[in-house]
């Protein structure tokens, strides 16, 4: 798949910044900087994203590598490998996220969310009242909202580099265990 979108230059001083931060430019940043004030929304929001701590950051990493691996986002899977690796997150458990259902390395409550992932993602959305009425009582009022919301984000970013054909970007390369593919798909979670 090819870029649908020209990237834009960016900045020099952000450029330098992505570059300390991850090694290389992500074409997502370079791509939403034909829209500048756009980009520096999403830069914002994606920042305070990173901050919420309600819920435990494995559980939202793996319902957002859930929600990439659904839609077929390859970046977003890479760069949620990447990020589960630098959080020091379990790396056996991010490599096998498109797999859940069939993988036996998750706690129930990672398998629940991850479930929760999937049915806010299907269209229309399949959440049912037991499931939401399961996480508030395991996870409580903020954790849940916050891990909605965060599922929600998810959703908007793997959809956006979908639509605008960005893929990975090989930054799951530094990682040591390869990402699993989903089952019944042709490699959509692979992040090659």
């Amino acid at each position: 798949m090819a870029l649908r979108i020209p990237k834009a230059e960016l900045p020099a001083e952000l450029r330098e910044d992505l570059i300390k931060q991850l090694g290389s430019v992500p074409e997502p940043n370079e791509v939403l900087w034909i829209n500048p004030k756009l980009a520096e929304a999403n830069q914002e929001f994606s920042a305070r994203v990173g901050t919420w701590d309600a819920a435990d950051a494995s559980l939202k990493t793996f319902a957002h590598m859930a929600v990439a691996a659904q839609i077929g986002c390859s970046w977003c899977l890479d760069i949620n490998y990447f990020a589960a690796l630098n959080q020091k997150l379990d790396l056996t458990k991010a490599s096998q996220v498109p797999r859940w259902r069939e993988s036996e390395v998750f706690t129930s409550l990672e398998r629940e969310v991850m479930e929760y992932a999937e049915a806010m993602t299907n269209t229309p959305p399949t959440v049912t009242d037991e499931l939401s009425e399961s996480l508030l009582g395991r996870l409580g009022p903020a954790a849940l909202v916050e891990i909605t919301v965060y599922i929600g984000f998810a959703n908007l970013a793997a959809r956006c580099k979908t639509a605008h054909g960005i893929t990975s970007q090989g930054y799951s390369d530094a990682c040591e265990i390869p990402l699993a593919a989903r089952p019944g798909t042709s490699g959509i979670a692979s992040t090659a």
